[in-house]
């Protein structure tokens, strides 16, 4: 009765660890930051060992924090952000930076990705069309840019499997986060060896793919050591950060009509399948769901991010709550203000690394409420575009709100306008780490398979309570903004 399930998040801006007891509370939790690089504009990446020194301090915190209530870890989930590539040479030492998810660098990549697979096969057999942030890409820029780097390259890793290798000395991966590298077959879950040869890639690059509640290997003894953890304890494959976060919200392949939204560094709209549909021309992503489903994604690059930048660069002297106190003043549709999200390029619909950012309309009778209250229309009506493409492939009818930006009830109020689909909200907002967990459930034997997980856990929620904006005119003058001269009219939704 004193056990406790370990879940690991290894996000963007920090690694967060927490562990639940048996009816799904939070017991104990930590979390450390670390830095993101930026060496040139459009590169977006972390060091491993940041990552790792960070996940080690946390599971250590953690530990004590159990140890000093004496509960004791039965197993332990991973989670992480998506897509990067960890390049591993022979002795298991990271060969250079980890590149990221938002990482644009990749442009040619993607365009050779295409010349050697006619996009709609691409679709069909991995879901996606071929994207500037999947590991795809950066390993083909990988070879052409460094081609010292790509020579010693051994085993090409996602960040969460990383983690589990640095955990437990064994490599593995699982079908939710396999399926964003973009070589992952979604008719096998296994990877596409016509792909392969089509890349010039050899298959033992890439880990072997287990079920996402999979045991991949157990805890070291000098890790176990480092952070008080059990020597062997069980390390499960988890999921990719939206796949988890979706298990932790109770959204499965068996309740199609219910997805999620989750405003954090990245906007993104989750939505259940049961089988693998894609949309044709590849606008949003099709992934496989850590519930042994599927799931399409639609992704904002700049969502939170955008908001973080903003308060970084332009008022870093001005808390975020005054921030959003000050946008809340300003009338729907801000005055004639627009603002396009596109920081760091975009993902859907447009698929674009090369999108840029803007305001448009703006004029001296507007400030700086004005300037935030554009940025949160602009995210949420980026998110409508999303909403626009899904819904006629997935019959999603509501939204369970996650992530940083869903403690703003403004900012959800603007996404549901923007979206169509009504938000809800729950008591918590449980996320990645607590999903990673909840997979670990089979495991430990809590569960006999993650369906019954997913169904005794999920969360209790609620309507959202907030008067309902007038979006029509500002998503008028937002669609004229996107075919402005600012974006390729074949780039456009």
């Amino acid at each position: 009765m004193n056990g406790v399930l370990l879940g690991v998040d290894l996000g963007t801006s920090g690694v967060k660890v927490l562990a639940l007891n048996r009816e799904g509370q939070v017991c104990a939790e930590a979390g450390a930051s670390y830095p993101l690089l930026t060496p040139q504009p459009g590169w977006s990446e972390q060091r491993p060992a940041d990552w790792a020194a960070a996940a080690l301090q946390a599971l250590k915190d953690v530990a004590g924090q159990l140890a000093a209530r004496q509960l004791t870890p039965v197993a332990l989930g991973l989670s992480g952000q998506m897509h990067g590539l960890v390049p591993l040479d022979a002795a298991g030492q990271v060969i250079r930076p980890a590149m990221l998810w938002n990482d644009a660098r990749t442009g040619e990549q993607v365009a050779e990705i295409e010349r050697l697979v006619p996009r709609d096969e691409l679709i069909a057999r991995i879901g996606n069309r071929a994207v500037a942030g999947f590991q795809w890409p950066k390993l083909l820029w990988l070879r052409q840019h460094e081609p010292e780097n790509f020579a010693a390259l051994r085993l090409a890793l996602l960040p969460k499997d990383y983690l589990g290798y640095l955990l437990t000395g064994q490599a593995a991966t699982e079908p939710s986060d396999a399926s964003g590298v973009g070589l992952l077959n979604l008719q096998t879950l296994d990877w596409d060896e016509d792909l392969l040869r089509a890349a010039g890639l050899p298959r033992s690059l890439f880990p072997d793919v287990v079920p996402s509640h999979a045991v991949t290997g157990r805890l070291l003894p000098d890790i176990a050591a480092q952070t008080g953890l059990p020597t062997g304890l069980p390390v499960v494959a988890g999921g990719g950060d939206n796949a988890a976060a979706g298990i932790a919200l109770g959204l499965s392949h068996r309740r199609p009509g219910r997805g999620s939204l989750s405003l954090g560094t990245s906007g993104v709209i989750f939505a259940p399948l049961s089988g693998p549909t894609p949309d044709p021309q590849g606008r949003v992503h099709l992934f496989a769901h850590a519930d042994g489903g599927f799931h399409l994604l639609g992704v904002t690059l700049a969502a939170g991010g955008a908001l973080q930048w903003f308060k970084d660069r332009v008022a870093p002297e001005i808390p975020l709550a005054q921030l959003m106190q000050e946008a809340a003043a300003v009338p729907d549709g801000s005055d004639g203000l627009s603002f396009l999200p596109y920081l760091a390029g975009e993902r859907s619909p447009f698929m674009n690394p090369e999108l840029r950012g803007a305001w448009s309309g703006l004029a001296l009778a507007h400030g700086r409420g004005h300037l935030v209250r554009s940025l949160l229309e602009g995210v949420a009506l980026s998110l409508g575009d999303v909403a626009d493409v899904m819904k006629p492939l997935c019959g999603v009818q509501e939204l369970l709100a996650t992530g940083g930006g869903a403690g703003s009830a403004l900012w959800l109020s603007l996404c549901a306008a923007a979206t169509g689909l009504p938000v809800q909200v729950s008591d918590h907002a449980p996320g990645a780490a607590h999903g990673a967990a909840l997979l670990a459930a089979v495991a430990a034997g809590w569960a006999t398979d993650v369906a019954e997980v997913v169904e005794r856990f999920a969360p209790p929620s609620t309507p959202l309570d907030h008067a309902a904006p007038d979006l029509e005119q500002a998503r008028q003058r937002f669609r004229a903004a996107q075919h402005s001269p600012l974006i390729p009219q074949e780039a456009s939704a």
